[in-house]
């Protein structure tokens, strides 16, 4: 995803883009287990997040310089396909959609003076296998309806496995020359690791998750006045979701949940992401909203 104020290496173009609280496999910002009365094949998540004048980040990719109030309501289908008790466990499929309606210099403040700043379309191919391993491979489009920045198209594959660190791997490759998350002049392979492991707080049913991860740029992810910027980012902070009792056990599970996270920012004072968050190594986010599964 790209840009709202340009700065070209090869001619003249700062680029910011976005989303800090990014969704490991383009999908809803905080989805919950599936529970509530449907036990069927179906199963719809969505939410709304509210993020009060704090910038959206796309890995380590700063999208706006002067944020106010930045909405994200999303939503996501996944219909199961089959199930069996051999090495794969199960098969499904996904699709959803993500938007990014911005007050500040990126939406209403910009020069479009337009809201609606990104609309991202994905479809997931998951598969689980035994050990609690499963692989996620995902096709998306960021696109941006007041014309920010040009769509990019991405073909992305996550590993994880279910133990108590949660650990996962996420790969990421841009499909065109004409669309970047960094708007350059290559397309760019992205690798990013981390972890997410979550403990129950209290009788409430509040839970705490602490994720850590790191971006790397495998080739041309991060192009800035240097080249290609092999380290991205560092990022690690903390999530508290509360579910919402009273209406769960008739409208599916819903829950309300908040956090923050503080980004170390890689590279030189002339780097590609610390100029697009004005020079500075570090980046304080966060958000609270609310999501449902049902």
């Amino acid at each position: 995803m790209t840009m709202f104020v340009r700065v070209r290496w090869a001619g003249a173009r700062l680029v910011l883009a976005g989303v800090a609280w990014s969704v490991l496999v383009s999908g809803p910002a905080w989805a919950q287990t599936a529970g509530g009365p449907n036990s069927g094949a179906v199963t719809f998540t969505g939410g709304f997040d509210v993020l009060p004048g704090v910038p959206y980040v796309f890995r380590g990719i700063v999208q706006e310089r002067d944020p106010k109030l930045t909405l994200w309501p999303y939503g996501d289908l996944g219909i199961a396909l089959w199930s069996g008790d051999g090495g794969l466990k199960s098969l499904g499929v996904n699709f959803g959609v993500w938007n990014s309606l911005q007050t500040g210099s990126s939406g209403v403040d910009g020069p479009t003076k337009r809201l609606h700043y990104e609309e991202n379309f994905y479809a997931t191919l998951a598969l689980r296998f035994g050990g609690g391993v499963s692989l996620g491979s995902t096709f998306t489009a960021y696109s941006s309806p007041n014309n920010f920045f040009t769509t990019v198209e991405e073909l992305s594959f996550k590993v994880s496995k279910a133990h108590m660190l949660a650990p996962y791997g996420l790969l990421a490759l841009e499909l065109s020359d004409d669309g970047q998350a960094d708007e350059g002049s290559n397309k760019g392979t992205y690798l990013e690791l981390g972890i997410g492991p979550s403990w129950p707080r209290g009788g409430a049913g509040l839970r705490l998750t602490v994720p850590v991860k790191v971006g790397l740029s495998l080739k041309d992810y991060y192009e800035g006045p240097a080249g290609d910027e092999k380290f991205g980012f560092f990022e690690a902070g903390g999530l508290v979701t509360l579910p919402i009792t009273g209406v769960s056990s008739r409208f599916g599970s819903w829950n309300v949940h908040g956090g923050a996270d503080v980004l170390f920012l890689g590279g030189e004072s002339n780097s590609l992401l610390r100029l697009l968050n004005s020079g500075d190594r570090s980046k304080l986010v966060g958000l609270f909203g609310i999501g449902v599964t049902y």
